[in-house]
């Protein structure tokens, strides 16, 4: 299931971005590709989901769930065993006899709600600066020049000429290191989603 961009064009508008209709397409697909870089980067899809996971199943009592904040949790399966004797404490799921059922680790299998019911103002505002910067791309140069990342190495104005390279960074949509471990921090964990809802 793909999950709804975590800001809109118009909250790119609100912010002063003026956004054609013939470019609306395009800056969909902008503020897609920069709301999966922020979800990438904070580990968590953010934005108030239902989702099973799988997780490995180990002696001790706490069994840590990706995607904070943590709602709710519908249901919970020890080696394909319903399990009720949990107790939701602090992000994690408490047992007291643990979740392992033999030698080695078992899979338990999650069901919850976990995300915040709105999108922070900062990561809305981050997404759209994200989106921003490819829109300004794609709007200084022509066709495929906008998915390379080009910039001028110089410019001469007197008989007109300008020279350009292409960058060592990938993509006009990157998350400085520092604001990807802010994120991670803040929202934390990942888990392999096996079915959201």
């Amino acid at each position: 299931m793909a999950l709804a961009p975590l800001a809109t064009v118009a909250d790119l508008e609100a912010r002063g971005v003026t956004v054609t209709p013939s470019e609306a397409p395009i800056v969909a697909t902008f503020l897609d590709v920069a709301s999966e870089m922020v979800r990438t980067a904070a580990g968590a899809p953010i934005s108030q989901l239902t989702t099973t996971v799988e997780l490995e199943g180990e002696p001790g009592q706490r069994l840590h769930l990706p995607g904070r904040p943590i709602r709710s949790v519908a249901t919970v399966a020890l080696d394909g065993a319903p399990v009720t004797d949990w107790r939701l404490a602090s992000g994690s799921l408490w047992r007291r006899e643990g979740w392992q059922t033999g030698c080695g680790p078992s899979v338990v299998k999650v069901t919850y709600t976990h995300g915040l019911p709105s999108v922070p103002a900062d990561i809305v505002d981050l997404v759209c600066r994200l989106a921003s910067r490819a829109l300004v791309s794609y709007r200084d140069s022509d066709g495929a020049e906008a998915l390379a990342a080009r910039v001028t190495v110089s410019e001469r104005i007197g008989d007109w000429s300008a020279g350009y390279a292409y960058g060592d960074h990938f993509s006009e949509v990157e998350i400085p290191e520092y604001l990807r471990d802010r994120l991670s921090a803040r929202f934390g964990g990942s888990a392999h989603v096996v079915r959201s809802r």
